[in-house]
Order: C-alpha cells, then sequence, then structure tokens
C-alpha cells in the first residue's frame, strides 16, 4: 500500500519516495503498536507519521543499537551529525540521509516548529551520559524532548477541530503516557543499559533502589517492594492518560480514530503488566493479537462513521468549530504542498 499513500500524499519525486518508504518499513518493523494504530489514518497523511517516526527511530537507534563495540563518543559524533545533517535540510532543503529527507519535507508540508525537533535531539543526546532521574519533575523535563515534543510533531498533521494551540497541551501528555507506558514496560531492558527512567523518589518511596532492580533481574526473583513501586508507577501513567485523553475530540474526525486506538493499545500495554504481576524485570508485556484486531475494527468503524457524517456535511457532535487542514488553514481551502526537491 505504500504507493497508494505515497501518491495520495502527492509526493512525486523518486528519492523522497524512496525516502518515505524506507521511514515506513522502520515504522512496520519496530513500532508495531504504533504502525497499526497509523493504519488508521486516512492515506494521505500516513507518509508524514512515518517520517516523524523514522527520523525517532534512526536518532534513538544511534543511542542504543550503534553496536556493541560503539563508544559513547561515536554515538555522540553519530548523533550530531544527524543533527547536521537535519539542520542543513531544513535550512537548504537538502540532506544526506533518507530518513532526514523524508523528515524534512513533512515539517515543510505540515509547518512543523523545527525548534521541536532540537528539543528531541537534545533529550536523545542527554541518554549518552544521564543514567537516572531523582524526581518525577526531572523526569518530565527529559520527556518534553523525548516524548512531549513526539506529540506537537504529530499534531500538525492529525489536524484539528478548533486551533491547535488547544490541543497542543494534550497532544504532548499522550506523548508522555506511551513513554512512561515504555518505561514501566521495558524496565528490565533498560536496566541492562545501565539506565533506570522511573524516578528515584517514587522507587524508594517503596524501598527501592537500583541494587534491589539490578539483584531483581540477574536472579529472576521478585520482591514485594518491586511490585508496590512499579504499581505505583502504573498509577502515575494512568493519570496522565486521563489528563491526555479529552484531547482526542478536539482532533479532525478522521484522525480520531487512529489517537483512540493508540491510546486503548498503549493502555492495554499497562493491563498486561496487571496482569502479569508487575514482573517488568523478568518479561516484557505485549498486547495480545485479539485486542489488537479488535482494536483496530473498532477504529475502522469509527473511520466509516466519520466519513459518512463529512459526506452528509453534518458537524461532528462535538466539535464546535469547521475542521481544518492539518496545516491549520480551512481544509476546502488549501491544497497540499507539493514535493520539495
Amino acid at each position: 500500500m505504500t504507493r497508494r499513500e505515497l501518491d495520495a500524499a502527492r509526493i512525486t519525486d523518486p528519492a523522497l519516495r524512496d525516502a518515505y518508504t524506507r521511514c515506513r518499513t522502520l515504522n512496520a518493523r519496530h513500532g508495531r503498536t504504533y504502525f497499526l494504530a497509523t493504519r488508521l489514518l486516512p492515506v494521505e497523511r500516513r507518509p508524514a507519521v512515518h517520517a516523524l517516526y523514522g527520523f525517532a527511530r534512526r536518532a534513538d537507534d544511534l543511542v542504543d543499537d550503534l553496536g556493541a563495540g560503539a563508544t559513547g563518543e561515536d554515538r555522540d559524533r553519530a548523533l550530531r551529525r544527524l543533527e547536521d545533517d537535519l539542520a542543513r535540510a531544513l535550512r537548504t532543503g537538502e540532506g544526506d540521509d533518507p530518513v532526514v529527507k523524508a523528515v524534512t519535507d513533512t515539517a515543510e508540508r505540515y509547518d512543523i516548529d523545527h525548534g521541536l525537533f532540537a528539543d528531541f535531539l537534545a533529550s536523545m543526546r542527554s541518554d549518552l551520559h544521564v543514567t537516572d532521574y531523582p524526581t518525577y519533575g526531572d523526569l518530565r523535563a527529559y520527556m518534553h524532548g523525548s516524548a512531549a515534543v513526539i506529540g506537537l510533531q504529530v499534531l500538525p498533521v492529525l489536524g484539528t477541530v478548533g486551533p491547535r494551540e488547544e490541543a497542543a497541551p494534550y497532544a504532548a501528555a499522550l506523548g508522555e503516557a506511551f513513554q512512561l507506558t515504555n518505561f514501566l514496560r521495558d524496565v528490565g531492558e533498560d536496566l541492562d543499559r545501565g539506565r533506570i527512567y522511573l524516578p528515584a523518589d517514587l522507587l524508594a518511596s517503596h524501598g527501592v533502589d537500583r541494587p534491589l532492580l539490578e539483584w531483581s533481574r540477574r536472579t529472576g526473583r521478585t520482591d514485594p517492594r518491586i511490585r508496590a513501586a512499579m504499581v505505583a508507577a502504573e498509577e502515575l501513567t494512568r493519570k496522565v492518560y486521563r489528563a491526555a485523553e479529552p484531547g482526542i475530540a478536539l482532533l479532525d474526525p478522521l484522525t480520531r480514530p487512529c489517537v483512540r486506538a493508540a491510546f486503548v493499545l498503549y493502555g492495554g500495554i499497562l493491563d498486561v503488566i496487571a496482569a502479569q504481576e508487575y514482573r517488568v524485570l523478568h518479561r516484557r508485556a505485549v498486547v495480545s493479537a485479539g485486542r489488537r484486531a479488535a482494536t483496530a475494527a473498532a477504529g475502522i468503524a469509527g473511520i466509516v462513521g466519520a466519513r459518512a457524517r463529512a459526506r452528509a456535511g453534518r458537524r461532528p457532535r462535538d466539535a464546535a468549530l469547521p475542521v481544518v487542514s492539518p496545516a491549520g488553514s480551512p481544509a476546502a481551502e488549501r491544497p497540499v504542498k507539493g514535493p520539495v526537491s
């Protein structure tokens, strides 16, 4: 379906089509839940989300998966090369990395704030030397660049029913909720990399510290203090989900099913963690294929309903303003931009 997506998005330049296709491949390979949700977007908007995911994945891989023999200096240099390539591409339209080409084109088409990419890369760089976070406030400062800005990057692609700035805080919160979910799910894997993302004060309030987590990871044994800390982390994450949820109604009706599906599927990871007795140090929580399929089916039903209302010319029940295009102008007045060469 890649060709259909690219044609619908009016991406015609062969090199740019190849760049977007590479991003889509990264999304399909590494972001199973995210990719499924993306399939519920209007076809012409999918390449942009693939590009944003692909760039985030590329930066994350440079930090975490450059190779067993890579030093911190190697990772820093690779990340700086990517950063320099992106800065040049955003300035001139020319980039070396195909993923950079695609994300630069997306930033131009959807008028995405370039500062969001700088904030993201700053958080990625901090992973090279920061190994834990004393408080939730410290973690939130990191998540601004690593998660909140992702929600803000995607928001122009999704479109809104009112001013974009009204939906922005909810989009940022949803990015944080997704990342907090990943932090809880991946405690063991992150510990293997020397990092603990759960706030140290939250862990300490239940008698948990790094040596105890490392003991549990190493031996496969659990401890009631660890379970209590993970329950608290789950409660914190669900609170952020509740804060983010009202923002879904502020999105373009045609993109709400995608975001709702991601909301349900990522929230489902928390359900699996609880069902597995919070043994996140020893097993990875995965939402079942059946649940993913049911969520996708619900999303498809939502799309059908939204399209039917759009054809009938009816305004969505929860929309107070006309639907706007992803770039923020009235949808009927501004076509999608052509490719950037």
